[in-house]
């Protein structure tokens, strides 16, 4: 009677010992190189914010990452990915987002060592420079053709604010969706390729806020 109840109590502890994760998707395959690429910039020793460089770093900090990506909180951009096409654009994709939900929510497993890449500051591709005239957002039909080449949201800008230009011929350019003001005011959203708007052109605001715009 004794042995058994000693052996019950090792198959006890053993399998204690052994978490349950119900995801394949792991710290060393998927989500190391998303933080990598998206969160180190900040989220390493000696930068300004405490580390997520080691899985061991992140590991704590799993659900509330996962809060953080869910609502756009994190990485701070503050803009809707795929409305606007910025540079650098540090937003997360639905992906990315995904993955880690998937993640944290499957135990946020650690997976094989061995697949673990290098855990530095991805660089993220950067646009030439845009030091151009910096005017108020055009509050009626454009008098002459203008050539924007980023976005500036300012003051009392409301979450779900949108900017969208329409040409003459009734065609619409996206230009920008706040979703997190916070992070997007003052913020330099630097075009990837400029926006050329012919005269009698418009932008189109819904929502509050004061923008800038930087043009040629």
């Amino acid at each position: 009677m004794r042995i058994f109840i000693l052996l019950c109590l090792t198959l006890s502890g053993t399998a204690g010992a052994h978490e349950f994760f119900s995801t394949k998707v792991t710290w060393t395959r998927e989500i190391s190189r998303i933080i990598a690429k998206r969160c180190l910039e900040c989220h390493s020793e000696g930068r300004k914010a405490f580390s997520l460089a080691t899985y061991a770093d992140a590991r704590p900090w799993a659900k509330a990452i996962k809060e953080e990506v869910l609502n756009r909180r994190m990485p701070p951009w503050g803009a809707a990915k795929g409305f606007g096409d910025f540079v650098p654009d540090h937003a997360l994709s639905q992906e990315e987002i995904s993955l880690i939900a998937d993640w944290v929510e499957g135990g946020a497993p650690e997976g094989d060592r061995l697949l673990l890449p290098p855990m530095r500051p991805t660089a993220l591709p950067q646009t030439a420079s845009i030091a151009k005239r910096k005017v108020p957002l055009p509050a009626a039909a454009l008098p002459a053709q203008l050539r924007i080449r980023g976005i500036i949201p300012g003051p009392g800008v409301a979450p779900g604010t949108q900017l969208a230009a329409q040409r003459p011929d009734g065609t619409v350019e996206p230009l920008i969706w706040i979703v997190e003001p916070r992070a997007a005011t003052g913020r330099t959203f630097a075009l990837r390729e400029p926006i050329t708007l012919p005269k009698a052109s418009r932008i189109v605001k819904q929502g509050s806020g004061a923008f800038s715009i930087l043009v040629d």
